[in-house]
């Protein structure tokens, strides 16, 4: 962290700065943030979104290009995670991003109409985890619910394969993807980036999708020392950013990470 309040000041300042440049519509164009901003119910949003964020990794115009596929296979998320037939899931089995395969997308349709038809929609089901943390330890606490849900999701029958693609709070990962996932629905700001649909988890429990880009820029800011990208680098950045504010840590995402593809931080 830095050391004086100078330094504090500066890197506060560039920060906003950075988050003035990056978090704006223009960014998200080519961002997978786009897929579910192509929809307008909550349902439609949470299930594009999930999918969108479950595959982000490597390049961003692959990823959004893949998550186009993925829901022109579907049609309308919510209607084909309701009511696809076998004929329907068959249909999709041909899909495949990088090690994403048809197996794992058929699993995680069939994983998401349970979700569906016991809890009514994902913000119904990790709105209540929230409530049920805080209402068991005093406070929310974002950790045990990615830990629930992630069981939660797997409990109808699955490709194990597919596995791999929600990464295990419990064993160290850093979560990235669903960290993303959460930032979507949960922030709200008037830049029409986030969605901010779920108003049962506050902005300020959110914790910083951690990757290469943003873990390097946050590196040279001085924001993080680990040098493993893993969960505990995650909480020891969303610490230092959460001095930096409180009511929002995550708003920082896309500027750590803007600034980290761009080359911008040395």
């Amino acid at each position: 962290m830095a050391s004086s309040s100078n330094e504090a000041s500066y890197i506060r300042q560039l920060l906003e700065d950075l988050h003035d440049k990056y978090n704006t519509p223009d960014f998200v164009a080519a961002d997978p943030i786009s897929i579910p901003h192509r929809f307008e119910t909550q349902e439609d949003i949470e299930i594009s979104g999930f999918l969108a964020a479950t595959i982000a990794w490597g390049n961003r115009k692959a990823i959004v290009k893949s998550a186009s596929r993925m829901i022109e296979l579907m049609g309308t998320p919510h209607d084909f995670v309701k009511n696809a037939s076998e004929g329907d899931l068959d249909g999709i089995l041909g899909y495949v991003h990088r090690t994403f395969n048809g197996q794992d997308f058929r699993s995680f349709v069939l994983s998401l109409r349970h979700i569906y038809q016991k809890y009514g929609s994902m913000g119904a089901y990790f709105e209540s985890e929230y409530a049920r943390s805080a209402a068991e330890n005093g406070e929310g606490d974002l950790r045990v619910a990615i830990a629930n849900f992630r069981r939660e999701f797997f409990t109808p029958p699955h490709n194990y394969h597919c596995e791999k693609h929600l990464s295990n709070i419990e064993h160290g990962a850093a979560c990235k993807r669903t960290n993303m996932f959460l930032r979507w629905m949960v922030r709200r700001d008037d830049r029409g980036v986030d969605f901010g649909l779920w108003k049962g988890i506050p902005p300020a429990a959110l914790y910083l999708p951690l990757d290469v880009h943003s873990a390097a820029t946050a590196r040279s800011l001085g924001l993080l020392e680990r040098r493993q990208n893993d969960w505990k680098a995650v909480e020891e950045v969303t610490a230092a950013l959460r001095k930096i504010d409180p009511t929002d840590p995550a708003k920082f995402d896309f500027a750590l990470f803007g600034a980290g593809i761009a080359g911008e931080i040395i």
